[in-house]
């Protein structure tokens, strides 16, 4: 990877449909840990959750062969079409994490899924909301990724996958290294309480999810590599 491609954490601009996840500050600091990465062509790399392809896009532009998935029909019409504005070669299909993809493995896989806790406990079928709601632990869709990701990297393969510390990001290291996963914590970052959050907020202090005053909430990436 280049250094000028390796510096630059801001998303390219991009188009996004109404209901579409748009890039924000969990974008940004997997970017940072994307661009750390070796990655260059021949590297095939998955973005799974992709919502616009902002993280998509920026692996292509090194000259990786690139898949992303989403389950929102929207996403993947503003995924292909932000690829297509920029000229990147980028396979986009429909899929709920790695099921339209069997038997498939990839050198990488970066993931921003779903991760704000909930006080309704199903998860939406449809609208805006399923980019971010996960149920009442926020994890509904984190232990899936657990579960499933490691079967798609290949040897040496890596994982690198964001989420707010609310979600516990201890219980994401053991669940990675209980599927046979190096994992450790690579990134972290105070960011200001979004409006989801906000709207929720005493519910969250009420569960013990947020204290009283506190009005940032911490994200990380976690790195896992297959062995």
């Amino acid at each position: 990877m280049s250094a000028d491609v390796a510096q630059d954490t801001r998303p390219t601009r991009l188009m996004t449909l109404p209901g579409v996840y748009a890039p924000q500050h969990d974008t940004r600091l997997l970017m940072a840990a994307l661009n750390r990465e070796d990655i260059g062509p021949g590297t095939e790399v998955l973005d799974v959750g992709t919502g616009s392809g902002a993280l998509a896009l920026h692996a292509a532009r090194v000259g990786a062969r690139v898949t992303a998935v989403d389950i929102a029909r929207r996403a993947v019409m503003t995924a292909r079409l932000n690829a297509l504005i920029h000229r990147r070669r980028v396979s986009v299909r429909r899929s709920d994490l790695f099921s339209a993809l069997p038997g498939r493995s990839y050198d990488l896989v970066i993931c921003n899924p779903p991760y704000v806790p909930s006080p309704v406990g199903r998860l939406p079928g449809h609208g805006a909301a399923r980019a971010w709601e996960a149920g009442s632990d926020g994890r509904a869709i984190l232990d899936r990724v657990c579960e499933t990701a490691p079967a798609a990297l290949r040897p040496g393969g890596r994982l690198l996958l964001v989420h707010s510390g609310l979600c516990d990001s201890e219980m994401t290291l053991r669940r990675l290294a209980d599927a046979g996963l190096r994992a450790r914590v690579s990134d972290r970052a105070l960011v200001p309480l979004g409006p989801v959050l906000r709207s929720r907020l005493s519910w969250l202090r009420e569960t013990g999810l947020v204290d009283r005053g506190e009005t940032a909430e911490e994200l990380v990436v976690i790195r896992a590599e297959q062995a």
